[in-house]
């Protein structure tokens, strides 16, 4: 399952896969930049053969240029680029994100408390890439991708010329990375049975159920929309509910 975020992978697991200690973003988005913005085809090379499944996923379902194994898709990969506003990104997004150590350490003491809470989850491993204004997260088989171009401050000059809404450009800033991840992840590991069929309603509260594990992972109230203030309810008045039994429940008749 693929999963695409608006607002999906060769695995190179971390020093121990389901340490939960030591997450760190792999920047597969500076290979990306160098073959992008210079032409390098080393870096090309590696981005094939280290991060096969990244590349596909990039090129394949978010941008959509056609398939890896087409023999003129690498010159469409570079052309595709080529745009002024994309190499702008590239280019702001390297310095924007020159160090991402703030961001693995929210990541490392999130996923200690998750881990805790929920034994079984997988530890993903998670890369940064520049996409192309589209996806925020991509989230595949215990992986998560970054699109930093969606994370660029809600001030990013760039963003003035797309109808973003003010509630979209408040969550396009660095300190919504590692929530976003968080929820979309919990969100592809629990995902709600027969969705199609169900009401608004429990759509919601399924969202926030999500929401609100992911702000109790973080430490924060990233997330405060009326259906994560009713879980929040709920858990402070059923306080033997575990978190796991809180994600894995299919029953919202007691949530309203």
């Amino acid at each position: 399952m693929l999963l695409c975020v608006g607002c999906e992978f060769k695995l190179k697991p971390n020093e121990e896969a389901d340490d939960a200690s030591h997450i760190k973003v792999e920047r597969y988005d500076r290979l990306q930049s160098r073959y992008l913005t210079t032409g390098d085809f080393s870096a090309l090379q590696e981005m094939n053969t280290e991060y096969p499944i990244e590349t596909r996923t990039l090129v394949e379902k978010m941008l959509q240029i056609g398939e890896v194994s087409d023999h003129n898709i690498n010159e469409s990969f570079l052309r595709f680029y080529q745009d002024s506003t994309l190499q702008t990104l590239i280019s702001d997004a390297q310095l924007e994100y020159a160090s991402m150590d703030d961001i693995n350490k929210q990541f490392d003491q999130a996923f200690i408390k998750l881990k805790k809470w929920l034994p079984d989850m997988p530890i993903p491993r998670i890369y940064a890439q520049i996409g192309a204004l589209d996806q925020s997260i991509v989230v595949g088989d215990k992986m998560i991708g970054i699109s930093l171009d969606k994370y660029m401050g809600s001030k990013y000059p760039l963003y003035k010329r797309y109808n973003y809404s003010a509630e979209q450009l408040r969550t396009m800033g660095r300190n919504y990375i590692v929530p976003d991840c968080i929820s979309f992840y919990l969100l592809s590991l629990y995902p709600m049975d027969n969705y199609d069929s169900r009401t608004q309603l429990e759509k919601d509260l399924h969202m926030g159920k999500v929401m609100w594990v992911t702000n109790k992972a973080i430490g924060t109230d990233m997330f405060n929309a009326d259906f994560v203030n009713i879980i929040n309810r709920f858990m402070s008045q059923h306080k033997n509910v575990t978190i796991s039994q809180l994600l894995e429940s299919d029953d919202y008749s007691e949530m309203d």
